[in-house]
Formats: C-alpha cells, structure tokens, sequence
C-alpha cells in the first residue's frame, strides 16, 4: 500500500499531502477550542465553522506560497520545517484577525493551542513519512563509524545521510568529554573505546573526517587502528573541497602520506612568489607527475608566461587544459604556451628560450624507473645527461636567469645507470656553475614521490584489489617518502634560494620500510595478511628478488656535513665537484660511446667520472645482451659450417 502511493504522479502526492494537512487543520482547530472549552464533545457554531474554514483555506495558501508542497519528504531538511513554522504562525494569526474582523468569540488561548497542534501534525505526518520512505534505504546501508566529531565530521553524516551507500552509526571523538553525547542523532564515543564501538554497532568501515586544525597525530591514529582489520577511509582535504575539486562524500582508500610521520615542507610563499612573479618561466617535462605539479603551483604565483614544453602529445594536451581551466576560473593572467619538443634537441630548446624571453627553467623532463634505465642504457644517458647539458647550455646562450634541475636520492653512490646519470647531470651543472655566473643553477634532490607514475602505493593498492599477492623485491628494502606537492614545493624554493651549483636536500624524516607499508595497507583495507602461520588470511607478500640496479637503502647525501638553510626542513650539500673541462672531456667520451652504441663502454666512463657509481649486477640493456647472442649464436653457425 506505501510502495503504492510512492508510485503515484507528483500531482496526485501534492493533493494528498493538501488533504491531510486540511484535515489536521480542522482536527487542530477542534482540538484547540476543545481544550479551552473543556467540552470533550464540543461542536462548533456556523460563525466558527466560518472562521475555521477561512483560516485553513489562507494557511494552504500560505503553504503554497511558501513552497512546502514542492519539497521531496525524503529529503526535507530544517528548511521545511521553518516553513512549516511561518504558515502556522500565519495561520494563527489570520485566525485572531478573523475573530475580531467577524466578531465571532475565539479565546486567547485558543491560537495558542491551535498552532501547537497544528505544527505537530503537519510537520510530524511528514516526518512520518520520511521515515517511513528512508527506513529500507537505511536497512540496505553499509554501516559507518565518523572518526572525527567537528564540523567536518558533521559535514560528511550529512551527506551520507543523503546517499544510498553508507549508514553513519556512531562518531569517534578525541574528548573524552564528548562521550556519549549526540551529534545528528548519533551517539558519540571516546576514541578509547572504538573497538568496543565497533562490535555493538556492526560497524564495516572508518571513515577519517578530522577537521584541518584538529591537531591529531595521523600516524598514532591509524597504528591503533590497524590491528582492527576493517576498512579505514578517508574524506578529501579542505583545499580540495573549498577549491571545488571534491564533494565532502567523495570517500576514498587512505593516502600513504598519512603515514609518514611529519608535517609537510611549508614553502616560503613570499620569497617563491618573489622569483616567480610577472616571469617568463618555462618547465620541461611538463607532462609528467612532477612537471605538471610544479606547473600547477607556479601558475598561481602568477608569472607573465608559462611555457609547457613536453615530448608526449598526450601528456602535453592534458596538463594544457588543466592549466587553461585554472587559469580562466581564477582569473590569473598567465600566457600558457604548449610546446612539443625534446630536451636532447639542443637548437629546439634555445629557440623555445629565446622566443618566449624564458628567465627561469624548471627541469623536470628525465628518465627515472631504475629498471627500465638499466634495460635501455643509451637512452638513458641521452636524455638524462645529454638533454640536462643541452637544455642547460641553451639556458646560457639566452641569458636565462636561474635554471632547476630536479634531481634523485639515487644520484648518491648509485648502483644503477639511472642514478649515475642523473649524478652526472648534478656534475655538468655544477660544472656550468664555475664556468659561468650568468645563469645561477642548482639541484633538488629528493626521495620517492608518492602518486607519481611507477609509485610503489598505487601499485600495491592494484595488487590488493585483484586479491593478491603484493610483490616486494626484499624483505629489508626501505625508502624515503614524500608527496608531489612536497617534491614541487622544494624545488620552487631551491629555485628562489640557489646562489650557484648547490644540491637541495630535504629533511624526510625517518624511511619507511616497504614490506611494512605492503602490512599497512593490507589491514587498513580491513584484510589479514596471508602467512605459513595464517593460512587462511586473504592477500599474500612475495619476495620478488632485487632488481637490476636497485639497492636496499637510499641516501640524501655523499657527504656527512650538511648545510643548514633559511628553511628550517631544507638542507644544502656542497659536494665535491668536477671542473668543467673535466666534464667536458667525460661527455666527448660519453658522446663517442652512445653513437657507436657501446653500452659497456659506457657503463666504464659513468664509473671513472666520479659519480660514485658501483654497478650491483651485470650489464642489462636489453639491445646489447641480445646483440651479444645473436653475435656469439652467428660465429658457432660459421664455425659449424667450416668444420662442415
């Protein structure tokens, strides 16, 4: 019969709803006067049935007009209720005029009693029937536990309210003064006391909703919530919800930057904007996960020009329109040029400076999987080393005010091809820095960016969806961590503090040990971790072996003696360098061996070039160990035929 009349038109619903409240009306009127009378029987006489019928037909009116039959009963909100309280206020009121107006007796009191029967029946047969429409709904529900009872906390019941997934059953606070109070109807419990929450009400997710000053310390948080083995998420950050990028319900999986153990590198805005502002600013590899986040921090300290130069159509297209969005919605100013282009193509690199009268460059455009260097040693050092030189001197040659290049933590005594290239691109600029003054270069070395493409985080997170196993290449691997804003936030303040041919290290805090991460986010999915002594838990770890070039410990620093800087998580390291024509000579080497494809050769001068370089394993470039082959395979055949 309910789902009957849920089914009915909008039309048929809005007279229904007319009609029960023209019946409550009348039933309230009686009510009042009954009361006053102390007739349990009372009638009326044809003066009050005239004012009765007056009164009713202008509160409907007032209702109309005010719009109360237009809302949705399943999603009226205090709003509807105020409504409510202006037409019965109204309605009372008309009901004293009409007394006085017709002269027809109505006790003072009766209005009185009249409106507080008549909001009681109104609103509560529509509560009623909200309840009665949302009990399913709530019945099919996942049941949630809020970590967080402040406003954003609030915010999310809200919404959720609203939605079809979850069903919010109790918020978790960090006053212990708050326990057992109510927020929306939802009882609030000390966060001591979430395991036993957890069990009496059925709770199947956490959902994190700290307000941004809240001062809990994340990582303290989710170790205690880790051993409860149900799933923990999140909701978006206050910048992305004031910046319109997310809905406060938008819920997703934690980010493992929760775990990190340390507040995020705040930059020094006004010095950054200083050297940014009204510039000419250009940023290679302006596509990738790095380039496109220094992109979108130095469009908003409002350069003159912006140019975007970036080897991947795709790439280049996407962070186009991003920027152009940002820059149009916020009204910024800033020419956007996109331009195609590779940094080994020297002539390309000086014309793009030249045209767009580029003072500072951000070098973000590299080569970085370990792995994939080590498969494809030329290219490798074609565009980490060479396209760093060619950029660098076209930088020189235009008169280009300050030049970055984003360097890596495996730069310091690399055991891969990758890290000695990337060292050998610290050493031409350092190199470039005492042969010149003009152009100010400086290095920024940082460790694992979380989110970028190849990231370890999203990788796991894939691998633990399709139900396993993780691959970790060793049980004692550790790495440093930072986010992508992090790593762009360091190398805009690198770039306004450089005075020449300095390498920027950030303090990261303490490393974070792989195979404990794969742990972390296995129980904060709400899943075990399936081992010989739980056989039966859900997602497995294999040890996959190191890979070619891959070590178990980066470092920061060749050196022990750091420098401090004006930014207290911000250290300089002036390591030891080589003078230009030492450089110079090493990259004619370099030049030889990459034309002739002498990858072995190669690998010799990145070690005899003080790069610290100490191969771990045995030469993997893919062309070259096949070539090898199929050149050993070829003499045997002729040796063959000859005995033949």
């Amino acid at each position: 019969m309910f789902q009957k009349f849920l089914s009915l038109p909008r039309f048929h619903k809005r007279l229904i709803s007319v009609s029960a409240d023209v019946v409550a009306l009348l039933f309230s009127l009686w009510a009042a006067f009954s009361l006053r009378f102390e007739q349990q029987f009372w009638l009326p006489n044809r003066e009050q049935l005239v004012i009765a019928g007056l009164t009713v037909v202008f509160t409907i009116g007032v209702f109309v007009k005010l719009g109360l039959y237009r809302a949705v009963v399943r999603y009226l909100n205090d709003r509807a209720f105020l409504t409510v309280v202006g037409g019965v206020a109204a309605s009372a009121l008309m009901l004293i005029l009409l007394g006085y107006w017709l002269e027809v007796l109505v006790p003072r009191s009766v209005p009185i009693i009249y409106a507080a029967f008549a909001f009681i029946f109104v609103s509560g047969s529509r509560m009623g029937v909200r309840m009665l429409v949302s009990r399913p709904v709530r019945h099919s529900k996942e049941r949630v536990a809020i970590i967080g009872a402040g406003e954003t906390g609030l915010q999310l019941c809200q919404a959720l309210d609203q939605g079809t997934e979850y069903q919010p059953v109790a918020f978790i606070s960090f006053l212990a003064s708050n326990h057992k109070a109510l927020i929306n109807g939802i009882p609030v419990y000390d966060v001591k006391y979430i395991e036993r929450t957890i069990r009496t009400h059925r709770v199947k997710r956490l959902l994190l909703a700290l307000d941004p000053d809240s001062g809990v310390n994340r990582k303290k948080l989710l170790k205690q919530l880790e051993p409860l083995a149900i799933p923990v998420q999140t909701v978006p950050s206050m910048s992305e919800l004031i910046a319109g990028q997310k809905r406060i319900n938008d819920i997703r999986d934690l980010e493992i930057e929760d775990l990190l153990g340390r507040d995020p590198v705040r930059p020094d805005n006004a010095q950054v904007s200083a050297s940014l502002y009204g510039k000419s600013v250009m940023v290679s590899g302006a596509g990738g996960s790095i380039g496109s986040e220094l992109c979108r921090q130095i469009i908003q300290h409002r350069p003159k020009v912006l140019v975007l130069f970036e080897q991947s159509e795709f790439s280049l297209y996407s962070i186009e329109r991003e920027l152009k969005a940002i820059n149009s919605i916020e009204g910024l100013g800033v020419e956007i040029h996109p331009l195609l282009g590779s940094v080994t193509h020297r002539r390309r690199c000086e014309s793009v400076m030249r045209a767009f009268n580029i003072q500072s460059v951000y070098h973000a455009a590299a080569y970085k999987h370990v792995p994939l260097v080590e498969h494809n040693v030329i290219e490798g050092v074609q565009n980490n080393i060479f396209g760093t030189w060619h950029m660098a001197e076209a930088a020189i040659a235009c008169g280009v005010e300050q030049f970055v290049l984003i360097s890596t933590d495996k730069a310091v005594r690399p055991t891969n091809v990758m890290g000695a290239t990337k060292r050998m691109a610290e050493l031409v600029l350092q190199g470039l820095a005492q042969r010149q003054s003009e152009t100010i270069f400086s290095m920024v070395r940082f460790g694992n960016v979380l989110g970028s493409s190849g990231s370890v985080v999203p990788l796991f997170r894939d691998q633990i969806r399709d139900g396993g196993p993780i691959t970790v290449t060793h049980p004692d691997i550790i790495r440093y961590f930072m986010t992508i804003p992090e790593a762009s936030q360091l190398v805009l303040q690198a770039g306004s503090m450089g005075q020449g041919g300095e390498v920027f290290v950030l303090d990261m805090g303490e490393p974070v040990k792989i195979a404990d991460l794969a742990k972390k986010m296995i129980h904060l999915m709400g899943l075990e971790e399936r081992t010989e002594d739980n056989p039966g838990g859900d997602i497995e770890i294999v040890y996959s072996g190191l890979r070619p070039g891959e070590k178990l410990y980066e470092e920061l620093l060749i050196g022990d003696n750091p420098q401090g800087t004006a930014h207290p998580r911000i250290m300089m390291a002036r390591e030891v360098s080589l003078s230009w024509s030492e450089v110079e000579e090493a990259l004619l080497k370099l030049t030889r061996a990459s034309q002739s494809f002498d990858c072995q050769t190669v690998v010799e001068i990145l070690r005899e070039s003080q790069t610290g370089y100490a191969p771990n394993g045995n030469m993997a470039d893919l062309v070259w160990c096949n070539a090898g082959q199929n050149e050993a395979l070829s003499s045997s055949e002729g040796r063959v035929i000859q005995l033949g």
